[in-house]
């Protein structure tokens, strides 16, 4: 699923935290394998995460959303779930079961277990910080959707193609 609503928590040791309705299909996977990845999308990516963020896996009769939208993945190294080909950063997350945040506030808190990035646009720098920079890869640049179909890009708004 495209989820908007991911935050940065804590980091020793890593947390994030994410909103997950209640009544979404992905919410329905995690709470079962009680783990989610993060796929950090990118401007090349913006017609597929709108087309992703707009359908249910559960409507979908045959076939999955990665089938029926052509999303290649590759394997995660420490949770069983897939990771999105083509992102710029991926995190590998367990939950930290809070039954109380999930269940009123559709809150999930997850300890990162393993971070990646694409070295084209995050490395780390001569002052030994880990750094974002695009230059020369405007379609790397990582998306937020704001609504309606447009999402924002490092400095530029998008639109997808595909907005009804």
């Amino acid at each position: 699923m495209a989820a908007a609503w991911n935050v940065p928590l804590d980091f020793d040791p890593p947390k994030i935290i994410v909103v997950i309705d209640k009544n979404t299909y992905t919410r329905e996977l995690i709470e079962a394998s009680g783990t989610f990845a993060i796929n950090v999308p990118c401007v090349a990516q913006i017609d597929t995460v709108q087309k992703v963020g707009t359908s249910s896996g559960r409507d979908l009769k045959n076939t999955d959303k990665f089938a029926l939208y052509g999303v290649e993945t590759f394997p995660s190294k420490q949770i069983d779930v897939p990771l999105v080909q083509g992102c710029v950063a991926w995190l590998e997350c367990k939950i930290i079961p809070e039954p109380h945040n999930q269940n009123i506030y559709d809150l999930f808190i997850a300890e990162v277990v393993a971070a990646y990035a694409d070295e084209r646009v995050f490395s780390q720098g001569e002052d030994g910080q880990f750094h974002w920079h695009f230059e020369g890869y405007d379609d790397l640049r990582t998306i937020h959707h704001v609504a309606g179909g447009s999402f924002f890009a490092t400095g530029e708004v998008h639109q997808a193609g595909n907005v009804a």
